[in-house]
């Protein structure tokens, strides 16, 4: 009994990083950009932080929650009758994707940090092009694992199969909609909040469950 009542707790403390991995990383980066000259959140993501005095801030917010994510991944695959392989390997790369990201930060532009030239660049880096392509397939992976986490738990829990379908739909179109449309970075804020609110309740539910086990 003594066992399985700390493999619960591990799972549940697991849970719990899917559960801070979003409000942490907002907080730390809405911070910066209400303190930092020069960002704009019309125009600006919250990845181009990492650029200049301070920078290192927003790098190990990256890092930081992109352990969370994956521990939460792990935490997922602990869990009976919310376990999908699909799910927790999609989750986990985009955990990994983060971390990516914050070893190739994205490339100063349109005005920040300041002294940076207005309007998009004309040229990007090497490391701006790694941290761009990371960026992509991570929102790919985490639109995925919504759809898979959907799938496991549409029998089960119909609720949450709804709301990890239509998330999964949310990030996926703002994200990449972003990107090709006049929404711009608009389409990507809407991705990255809807995306990280769904890993915060999907973790929560799942830790109650964890405690039944």
């Amino acid at each position: 009994m003594e066992g399985n009542e700390t493999g619960a707790a591990r799972t549940r403390f697991l849970l719990l990083c899917g559960v801070i991995a979003g409000p942490f990383y907002l907080a730390v980066g809405l911070t910066q950009a209400l303190l930092r000259e020069g960002f704009d959140f019309s125009r600006h993501p919250l990845s181009v932080l990492a650029n200049g005095p301070g920078g290192w801030i927003q790098t190990a917010n990256f890092v930081l929650t992109g352990l969370m994510v994956l521990a939460a991944a792990i935490g997922f695959a602990r869990v009976p009758g919310r376990r999908s392989w699909g799910m927790t390997c999609f989750l986990g790369a985009f955990g990994v994707a983060m971390i990516v990201a914050a070893v190739f930060p994205a490339d100063p532009v349109d005005g920040f940090p300041p002294g940076t030239p207005k309007g998009p660049p004309t040229t990007i880096s090497t490391t701006g092009l790694v941290h761009f392509a990371a960026g992509g397939l991570g929102f790919l992976s985490l639109g995925i694992s919504c759809f898979f986490a959907a799938w496991a738990m549409w029998r089960r829990k119909v609720s949450l199969a709804i709301v990890s379908l239509l998330s999964g739909l949310a990030v996926l179109l703002g994200f990449f909609g972003g990107i090709m449309s006049p929404i711009g970075i608009l389409g990507i804020w809407f991705a990255v909040v809807v995306g990280l609110a769904w890993l915060a309740i999907l973790s929560e539910k799942s830790r109650v469950a964890a405690k039944c086990l």
